[in-house]
């Protein structure tokens, strides 16, 4: 007797052309997409792209895969896309457009929506997504109608990368998918951040010129938006042109080499003892006029809204006009950073500057003074060999392990606040990403993927502690099966580390769920087909990061850390 093989075994070959599907897939390739991030659904629109060419990044979980398209945009420049099944799984990606839309990271989800005449019949997954999107995205539309799909398509890129850059969405019906319709004629590619650059004011843009010229102690303070516009060769320009002394923000970090002797580091909330930044804090405080870059002024950056001076003049450079001004009184350029900072400099470059150029050494002097203070004070922590290891010690193994071209991509929480205050950026444009949108955990190892999806050649550097490492665990599985190769820090201390120190001050007392039991991390890497090294004496650092660099597939470094070690958070400090 002959065993037939059922249908649902077999893959017979791809049944469908000349669909929705299929124009959709051509219009991505037209907008230069070469990859998205999915998980099969909308399983026809992802064949019809596997099938143009496409690679799908075939995440483990939506949130994560959301994480991972936002680390591929951040780096690569223009949205990435990534796609999900209505219901549960599109509510996974809430999270991740969320911090998308406060960090001003242009995502595109492409998301399946319920067969259009079963929409409000309680069919199966149904959900009012316009609603659930609606809050966390620029823009969000269902498609109807066949032949305007790729129209919405390119609203949806236009909308994620103009004016300030952000996550939009896109649902598409099932069946509108199977629809059959003629390949539109347009052919404009949209797909970069920023699409447009729209310069400032030249008459604002004058007087910010005359106001820096004749400032006595001017400071700029630079923020992600510098990075988002690809603004930081222009920034750098302006430092050293215009003798500037610049501090970035956490999403800033890297906009400006921090070896550079105008260079102040990252200031906000944690410039208190061994803080990099710690004795600089007067440059900011004391300003006369400040030129704010591509900063929302939020409470992390401005440490409470309590560095910044009350008596300075403040210059805002900003594509989101309802930025400038929300909390600091500002001279107004709406514009595109770079193309706002070229105009800034040309016209400074006419002006007389000598009285900036006068005043140069003194600050440079001041720089140099407080990052030689630092280095002593910090000395202890960052070269200690004290057991369990103090996470100061992994990141100064690591500087020495990085160079201008390296990416480095922290968790939110205490990670993020060891890279951006014990790591140097060694050159303009040098890229740390930190999800400091919305600074959830959870986000780190997932961006560090999709980072190394966009430049491949770089090394990616990803720290992450054991809290935020434990929501995508299941993500090695994808590095392995995507070959893509990170080396992960997991700065692993048993705690929450920000929970439990921060009720202790606040509250007197922490909760019970602060504390976590122990796991080999190391172990669960090697489980996936990763490798994975544990490290319990910072000797063994060097060793680790040897065999990391080594390696052709993602390295888990399992470091276990002191848990009362925390980072100079401002609040922490009775000091200051």
């Amino acid at each position: 007797m002959v065993t037939l093989k059922h249908p649902a075994l077999t893959s017979s070959g791809f049944k469908y052309r000349g669909t929705v599907a299929h124009a959709l897939a051509l219009a991505l390739k037209r907008h230069g997409v070469e990859l998205l991030f999915g998980q099969s659904l909308p399983s026809l629109l992802n064949l019809a792209c596997e099938a143009e060419g496409l690679r799908q990044i075939g995440y483990r979980t939506e949130n994560a895969g959301g994480y991972m398209a936002d680390g591929f945009a951040r780096i690569a420049g223009r949205p990435a896309v990534v796609t999900a099944q209505n219901g549960p799984a599109a509510t996974l990606l809430v999270a991740a457009l969320a911090e998308a839309l406060k960090a001003s990271v242009p995502l595109v989800a492409l998301v399946q929506d319920v067969n259009r005449d079963q929409a409000d019949r309680n069919a199966f997954q149904e959900l009012d997504h316009l609603q659930l999107f609606t809050p966390v995205t620029k823009w969000v539309r269902r498609a109807i109608v066949p032949t305007r799909a790729e129209d919405y398509l390119d609203q949806a890129m236009a909308a994620a990368c103009t004016g300030r850059p952000g996550p939009v969405a896109l649902l598409l019906p099932a069946d509108l998918l199977l629809a059959e319709v003629k390949p539109c004629r347009r052919q404009a590619c949209l797909a970069k951040a920023p699409l447009d650059r729209p310069v400032a004011n030249p008459g604002a843009i004058a007087e910010a010129a005359r106001v820096l010229a004749e400032a006595r102690r001017p400071i700029v303070i630079a923020g992600g938006g510098v990075h988002g516009s690809g603004a930081a060769a222009a920034l750098a320009r302006l430092q050293e042109m215009a003798h500037l002394p610049v501090a970035t923000t956490v999403m800033g970090k890297g906009s400006v080499d921090e070896t550079h002797p105008l260079s102040v580091g990252v200031v906000g909330y944690f410039m208190g003892q061994n803080s990099a930044t710690r004795y600089l804090r007067r440059l900011v405080t004391d300003a006369d006029v400040v030129l704010l870059v591509g900063t929302r002024t939020n409470q992390n950056a401005t440490d409470s809204w309590k560095l910044y001076p009350e008596g300075a003049r403040y210059i805002h450079i900003d594509i989101d006009g309802t930025e400038i001004g929300r909390n600091y009184e500002a001279l107004r350029l709406v514009g595109d950073a770079r193309a706002s900072l070229e105009a800034l400099t040309t016209t400074l470059d006419g002006l007389d500057l000598s009285a900036r150029h006068a005043a140069r050494a003194e600050v440079e002097q001041a720089i140099a003074i407080g990052r030689t203070a630092y280095t002593v004070e910090s000395e202890a922590v960052r070269h200690s060999a004290a057991r369990p290891v103090r996470p100061e010690r992994v990141m100064q193994a690591l500087q020495e392990r990085l160079y201008p071209n390296s990416i480095v991509v922290a968790d939110a929480s205490y990670s993020s606040i060891w890279v951006a205050n014990y790591l140097t950026a060694l050159a303009s444009g040098m890229r740390f990403l930190t999800p400091r949108g919305l600074a959830g955990i959870g986000w780190g190892f997932p961006m560090a993927l999709g980072a190394k999806l966009a430049v491949p050649s770089s090394t990616v550097w990803c720290v992450a502690g054991d809290g935020g490492f434990a929501h995508v665990w299941s993500e090695l599985e994808t590095a392995v099966r995507m070959k893509v190769k990170v080396v992960l820090i997991v700065l692993n201390n048993g705690i929450l580390g920000y929970q439990k120190h921060a009720e202790n001050l606040k509250f007197g007392a922490h909760t019970s769920a602060v504390n976590l039991g122990p796991v080999d991390h190391a172990a669960i890497a090697r489980a996936c087909g990763c490798q994975g090294i544990r490290v319990e004496e910072s000797s063994e650092l060097a060793a680790a990061f040897d065999a990391a660099e080594a390696a052709s597939t993602t390295v888990v470094i399992d470091v276990i850390c002191d848990p009362d070690a925390f980072p100079p958070v401002t609040f922490y400090s009775e000091d200051v």
